[in-house]
């Protein structure tokens, strides 16, 4: 089933149109290579700067288009639908630019957004360390306020852009004795001394996005690169943590349906016993409940960001969207993944990339077993 999407506009398909051409010249071709060499060449963020690809919700007044978020999700589907892991655009669109322009000073705005808009800088954020994922509250990333500055120590891991980023939003304790609630963002410039790149991570997906550790030691960055007040770096995380969770399940529906129609091509074509695998009754039943099951989702994702832009996505929507996302996402990739066979365990093929890309997704933006305690949260405190 083809669900109507009539959040779109023609001006919106044109510019979809020129994200696939991107899509086609710039990135297909080369993916296998940056998947072997683990990072995306910052050329290509320029080229994408170029086409208008990055930051596309960022006004005029810092050097962005101006346009709606509905760009930034058109952006985001393409590239999940042709399988393009390795550009960590959504990153740098949907999770770090969105805190410099909402709690960015007037001068940290005006120096980094219209760099990040033109791929010319690019950005990261630093939150998870080793003894502290989905539970910000725990990070151990201190800063100490001395005279016009703050002073950065500590370390973090699993940073999507770490290797290529020029800023890392940062977030780290500044009264550590209040937990939660001791918790700061940071812009931390990664030409600033005292800031080292480690490794860029061997993972089990996402071969070709950069993924590095960072090590803060004695970092010193003026206190105007504070975003928002200090302290307030929780309440200000779990405000943007809404869209990266609907941004998830952005990427994991385009993901699903391009999939499903992938293998319904496939089994159709596919000669098995005097017929095609398509002409099975166990192809059919299984194709059906998954296109079922996609509808259902893609209609549901398809109001949250409805709701996201009018300002009235709630974080238990969002983390709803995003653990029904997630688990469809696997389950789509691993139960078509069966009907390719042999053919499915190949990573030339693009069904194995999908798979091994897609367990991320039950952790990125927040282990499912969180979202399910969101949920639960609300349920238990919302009146019947």
């Amino acid at each position: 089933m083809t669900v109507s999407r009539t959040l779109f506009s023609a001006e919106h398909d044109q510019f979809r149109e020129t994200v696939r051409r991107f899509v086609e010249v710039e990135l297909e071709a080369h993916h296998a290579d940056w998947e072997r060499q683990k990072r995306v060449p910052r050329e290509v963020w320029r080229k994408a700067g170029e086409k208008g690809l990055l930051c596309c919700n960022v006004p005029e007044a810092y050097g962005g288009p101006g346009a709606d978020w509905l760009y930034n999700v058109v952006v985001i589907e393409e590239l999940a639908k042709a399988g393009m892991t390795g550009p960590g655009f959504m990153v740098h669109s949907e999770m770090c630019a969105p805190y410099l322009l909402a709690w960015g000073s007037e001068e940290l705005k005006r120096e980094w957004l219209p760099r990040m808009v033109r791929g010319e800088a690019i950005g990261a954020i630093g939150m998870t360390e080793p003894g502290a994922g989905s539970d910000v509250k725990r990070i151990k990333t201190r800063a100490v306020r001395d005279g016009d500055d703050y002073v950065l120590n500590g370390q973090k891991v699993y940073i999507s852009n770490g290797i290529n980023a020029d800023l890392v939003v940062t977030a780290c304790k500044t009264a550590p004795e209040k937990g939660a609630k001791g918790v700061s963002l940071i812009a931390v410039p990664t030409a600033t001394a005292g800031f080292e790149r480690g490794r860029n991570l061997e993972k089990l997906g996402l071969k070709a996005q950069d993924t590095a550790e960072l090590f803060y030691t004695d970092v010193r960055v003026p206190a105007g690169n504070l975003l928002g007040e200090a302290n307030r770096g929780f309440a200000m995380l779990m405000t943007k943590l809404a869209q990266e969770r609907l941004t998830q399940a952005i990427r994991s529906i385009a993901v699903a349906e391009s999939v499903l129609r992938q293998t319904v091509d496939y089994t159709r074509g596919r000669e098995a016993f005097d017929g095609t695998i398509a002409d099975f009754q166990n192809t059919q039943f299984v194709l059906a409940q998954l296109d079922a099951e996609i509808t259902a989702q893609r209609i549901f994702v398809d109001w949250c960001i409805e709701r996201f832009l009018k300002g009235e996505l709630s974080g238990t929507e969002s983390a709803k969207v995003k653990l029904l996302g997630s688990e469809l996402h696997c389950k789509t990739v691993d139960q078509c993944l069966q009907f390719f066979g042999g053919y499915g365990y190949m990573l030339e093929y693009p069904i194995a990339r999908a798979y091994i890309d897609a367990r991320i997704t039950k952790i990125a933006g927040g282990a499912v077993e969180v979202m399910k305690q969101i949920i639960w949260k609300d349920m238990t405190t919302r009146s019947v």
